[in-house]
């Protein structure tokens, strides 16, 4: 069963930004579509959840045939799942991946922290602090959309025309 046809028809319709979408499942173990061509899940904010997030992202981009964008879109999700895990003290966190070009995809974590995304300039010695750095490398554009509920962060890359 493909993840479009996993979409429970259970799942309670959400309006957002003026269009109706499902909700995954808190336990999230699937993906759902979100209308225009994508997925989304909806995890705790937990390690193993930026395994899942790199999952679901690898599983559209090879539905979709861009497989050419898989490792840059894998680390650009890990680390804005993992700084939505470590920094909004929340619950859950919500992933999702559209298709709104041909050649073009967006990933977009949610969390409803109002707390937002920093960019540091670690030492060299540092551990940590590197995440939003990289998804600045890696993503062709990336914003933070202020909500009332919390905030959306969104990174948008582009295949290359042999991919």
């Amino acid at each position: 069963m493909s993840a479009m046809a996993a979409c429970d028809s259970a799942d309670e319709p959400q309006k957002s930004a003026g269009r109706r979408e499902h909700r995954a499942p808190v336990s999230g173990t699937r993906a759902h579509a979100t209308g225009v061509p994508g997925y989304s899940a909806t995890w705790h904010c937990e390690p193993r959840t930026v395994g899942r997030a790199r999952d679901l992202v690898r599983a559209a981009l090879h539905t979709w045939g861009l497989d050419g964008l898989t490792d840059r879109a894998a680390l650009v999700v890990s680390e804005l799942v993992t700084n939505s895990i470590q920094h909004s003290g929340r619950r859950m966190v919500r992933v999702s991946i559209t298709l709104p070009q041909r050649d073009q995809v967006r990933i977009s974590v949610s969390d409803k922290s109002s707390e937002l995304p920093v960019r540091q300039a670690p030492d060299g010695q540092a551990e940590s602090g590197r995440g939003l750095l990289l998804v600045d490398a890696l993503a062709d554009r990336w914003e933070t959309e202020e909500r009332n509920w919390g905030k959306v962060i969104r990174a948008e890359l582009h295949a290359a025309p042999d991919s």
